[in-house]
C-alpha cells in the first residue's frame, strides 16, 4: 500500500472554475482577484485581504508594510516552517527567538518579555499546526510593550481562539494555500488585517510598488511581483466554497487516527479542539514519549517509509539550520524544548479523503515499528 504525505482535493467544481477564466482575457488582475480576496476577508471577519502568491510573501509584505528593518528585532518561534524567520531577514531586522509550549507546540508567552529590549518592535506568532496560540496573552505583552503583533495562521485557516476566527489577530495575520494546506490555490498566500494603510501598501508592494489606480509604468514605491493570478484565485473561490465541508473531511480523519492511537503507549497524540480553542486540521503530528531519542525518531521514519507510507519531521528548529548558525552562532541547547520536541515528532499522512483502511495501516505499521 502506497500512501502520500498529502494530497490535494479537488473535484469537477475547481476544474470548471479554472477552465472558465482560461476562456477570458483576464487571466491576471481580472475579477476572480477581488472576489476571492472579499471571501477570504469575509470568511475571517476582517475588513480587507490581499491575496498574493504565497505565505512567505504575506509574511514579507506585512513586516514590510509595518516599517520593520535594520536594526530592529522582532520576537517568534524557532519552532516553525522556516519562513516565518527568514521573511524578518528579507528587511534586515533581527528575529529574536523564544522556546515553545511542549505540549501545543506554539511559541511559550510567558517567556516572551524577558526577551523585550529597546529595539524590539514585533512579536510575530504562529499558529503551529493549526492550533491557534495564547493571543489573550500575546496582545496584552504586544500592547504593554507598544509592539506591532503579527498572526502567522498560514496553517490554521478556519481554526478558531475564543471564538474569533484565526488570522484575525493583532495588526495582521495571513492564510497559506500550497498544495496541502486546508485549501489550495496551487502556490499562493493572502494577507487579512483591519488596518486600512497596511492594505494599501501590501496591494501596492505585490504589484511593483504601483499605487491602485498609477499607470503600468508608474512606481510609487519599492515594490515585488507577488501578484497571485485569476487561474489561482478561480481555484481559491471554488475551494472557499467547500471549506465547510473540508474542514469536516479534514476532522474525521484526524478522529480516525485519534481512535486507532490513543491506546498506544510510546506516543503523545497532538491537542484537540477545547472549548476555548477549535483546531483546523493542517497536519497530524505524534509525538514520540520522553525515553525515545532523535535515532529512534529516525528508524521510525525510515520504517514507515519501507511500508510505502508518506511521513516527516515536522519541524527541524530553525535556529540550528546552517545559516542561522552562521549568522547568529546558535548552538545546540539554546531552546531546549524546541529541539527535544522536533528530535521526537513524526508527521502521518493527513489528507482530505485518506481512508479508514489507511489510517489503519498507518497506526498498525507505527505499532509495530514502536
Amino acid at each position: 500500500m502506497q500512501i502520500p504525505l498529502s494530497s490535494p482535493d479537488i473535484t469537477k467544481k475547481e476544474i470548471k472554475a479554472v477552465t472558465d477564466v482560461l476562456s477570458t482575457p483576464h487571466l491576471s488582475l481580472g475579477p476572480k482577484l477581488p472576489e476571492f480576496e472579499q471571501a477570504l476577508a469575509d470568511y475571517a471577519g476582517v475588513k480587507y485581504a490581499v491575496a498574493v502568491n504565497s505565505g512567505t510573501s504575506a509574511l514579507h509584505l506585512i513586516v514590510r508594510a509595518l516599517g520593520i528593518g535594520q536594526g530592529d528585532e522582532v520576537i517568534t518561534t524557532p519552532f516553525s516552517f522556516i519562513a516565518s524567520a527568514n521573511c524578518i531577514l528579507f528587511e534586515q531586522a533581527k528575529p529574536v527567538f523564544v522556546d515553545i509550549d511542549p505540549r501545543t507546540m506554539n511559541i511559550d508567552a510567558s517567556k516572551i518579555e524577558e526577551k523585550i529590549t529597546k529595539n524590539t518592535k514585533a512579536i510575530l506568532a504562529v499558529d503551529v499546526f493549526g492550533y491557534p496560540a495564547e493571543w489573550a496573552e500575546l496582545e496584552k505583552l504586544a500592547k504593554k510593550h507598544g509592539l506591532a503583533l503579527i498572526e502567522d495562521s498560514c496553517e490554521a485557516l478556519g481554526a478558531q481562539y475564543r471564538r474569533k476566527k484565526a488570522g484575525s489577530f493583532g495588526n495582521a495575520g495571513c492564510f497559506a494555500f500550497y498544495p496541502n494546506k486546508q485549501i489550495t490555490t496551487g502556490e499562493g498566500g493572502v494577507i487579512v488585517t483591519n488596518d486600512k494603510k497596511i492594505s494599501q501598501l501590501c496591494k501596492s508592494m505585490r504589484n511593483q510598488g504601483r499605487d491602485e489606480n498609477a499607470g503600468w509604468l508608474q512606481h510609487q514605491r519599492l515594490g515585488y511581483n507577488y501578484r497571485l493570478s485569476d487561474i489561482n484565485c478561480a481555484l481559491g473561490i471554488a475551494q472557499m466554497r467547500r471549506l465547510d465541508e473540508i474542514l469536516d473531511k479534514r476532522e474525521r480523519v484526524a478522529g480516525m487516527y485519534h481512535d486507532r492511537l490513543r491506546s498506544l503507549k510510546g506516543i503523545e497524540l497532538p491537542p484537540r479542539s477545547t472549548d476555548r480553542i477549535k483546531r483546523s486540521w493542517f497536519v497530524y503530528v505524534v509525538k514520540l514519549s520522553a525515553g525515545y531519542k532523535l535515532k529512534d525518531r529516525d528508524f521510525i521514519l525510515k520504517g514507515l517509509r519501507r511500508k510505502g507510507i508518506g511521513c516527516n519531521d515536522y519541524f527541524s528548529p530553525i535556529h540550528l539550520q546552517p545559516f542561522y548558525v552562521e549568522m547568529f552562532g546558535f548552538k545546540k541547547g539554546d531552546f531546549p524544548v524546541t529541539e527535544t520536541v522536533s528530535q521526537r515528532t513524526i508527521a502521518l499522512p493527513f489528507y482530505n479523503n485518506l481512508k479508514a483502511e489507511q489510517a489503519g495501516y498507518v497506526a498498525d505499521t507505527l505499532k509495530d515499528l514502536l
